[in-house]
């Protein structure tokens, strides 16, 4: 995390996230078709096309009109890219791969412009904003692709544990954070108490979830939640989206080994399989006080390790597959947990909300409209999540029955 950083140095920084994210986004699209382009992989999500135009969109509206005042380069791309503007099964309808690039490029050298005159004082929060609205919006870029290319293989049938709990003691900690970087959603930090509670060390395994799925797991009502086993019936899934799958790219087969975390999976089969082992999901609080307070020192930590940013000796993120979740003991948080950032998000038992005292920044369309009680949060981000976007504080949303995302879990017991 960088702040209070002189004006040259803090516009010297901007400009160099914004075009290494950049640089990172157009890497994903060398040699692409135009039919995977396009293409609607599933009904709940956009075109990878779309999301593209969409991230040029943000920053033209939010820097080139909204900060600097001018119009719109691109008017006719407003409707198509505008969040509200189409339905997605209306966003298929796209310009070419090199009109969009251009799109992009046009934007970005009018956005770095404004930059070297921009009040970046006043300005920077929103500038760091962008810079984690595309690495989101590439992420789910990445987990859409998946979903295009994805082939099941065989999975390792041995089994391998990796089960261990953690005791969280009762006490009072920081929730949330009011750094430059924190999105209105994490904001404001503060305080509250928790009861003790368990809480798994490493997120659970391919190797041990195949044993709730070997015992009968997704034919026996009695670990489903109402409305997880209506969606079980309507969806007749019988394993994990991705199982297997740490898949088959550029012709080489690769096997998921069962020390990986298992991912690909909706809220409802989390649950279900936290009953099965007589634990259950842990609230957003829980996980977050386990992820990253330091109780020593009586502080929040930014990351689980401390305040130094991450990299790849402390967890797995913008990469290609998962990892072992022992694979990173330089990222373990102070109570000794593993892999709460990368590697996999996590499905927690909490809604979505505002915590109290919420302002939505920069529209009230970003995470307020969410506020719906129907996302649960997730937190820790993913192997394909850039490090921007990588703290405890950090809450991603999504509906429950949900499981295209690179999604998996940990437990708690009372």
């Amino acid at each position: 995390m960088i702040s209070k950083l002189p004006t040259s140095s803090l516009k010297d920084y901007i400009a160099f996230a914004l075009e290494e994210c950049r640089s990172k986004t157009l890497n994903l699209f060398v040699d692409m078709d135009a039919a995977t382009f396009s293409s609607q992989a599933h009904h709940d999500f956009s075109p990878v096309g779309w999301h593209l135009g969409h991230i040029a969109y943000i920053e033209s509206f939010w820097i080139l009109e909204h900060s600097a005042g001018l119009p719109c380069l691109f008017p006719q791309y407003r409707k198509l890219f505008a969040a509200d503007g189409l339905p997605k099964s209306q966003r298929v309808q796209l310009p070419q791969i090199a009109e969009i690039i251009y799109y992009l490029k046009t934007v970005r050298t009018k956005v770095l412009e404004y930059l070297e005159v921009a009040d970046i004082q006043q300005q920077e929060r929103l500038w760091r904003f962008l810079v984690q609205h595309e690495s989101q919006h590439c992420e789910i870029i990445r987990m859409v692709l998946e979903l295009v290319n994805s082939q099941l293989q065989i999975v390792n049938s041995q089994l391998l544990t990796v089960e261990e709990m953690v005791q969280i003691p009762a006490g009072e900690f920081e929730l949330g954070n009011d750094s430059m970087d924190a999105l209105d959603n994490e904001r404001p930090a503060h305080r509250i108490c928790l009861d003790s509670y368990w809480i798994d060390r490493y997120p659970v395994t391919c190797g041990e979830y195949q044993v709730f799925m070997e015992a009968g797991g997704y034919q026996n009502i009695e670990w489903w939640s109402v409305e997880g086993w209506e969606w079980l019936q309507t969806e007749q899934v019988t394993q994990p989206l991705y199982w297997n799958s740490d898949r088959l790219r550029r012709g080489e087969h690769r096997r998921t080994p069962n020390n990986h975390p298992v991912y690909g999976v909706s809220w409802y089969e989390a649950e279900a399989y936290s009953r099965f082992v007589g634990k259950r999901l842990p609230t957003e609080a829980e996980w977050e006080k386990a992820a990253s307070w330091d109780a020593k020192a009586n502080r929040h930590r930014t990351y689980p390790w401390g305040e130094d940013t991450p990299t790849l000796q402390h967890c797995n993120y913008d990469g290609l597959k998962t990892t072992p979740v022992n694979a990173y003991p330089q990222g373990q948080s102070a109570y000794g947990l593993y892999d709460t950032l990368g590697n996999v998000w996590e499905w927690t038992a909490s809604w979505f909300d505002g915590y109290q005292g919420f302002a939505s920044y920069p529209y009230k369309g970003y995470s307020q409209v969410y506020f719906d009680q129907k996302h649960r949060v997730l937190k820790g981000g993913s192997w394909a999540s850039r490090p921007w976007v990588l703290r405890s504080s950090f809450r991603n949303w999504y509906y429950p029955q949900v499981r295209q995302i690179f999604a998996g879990f940990r437990c708690v017991k009372d």
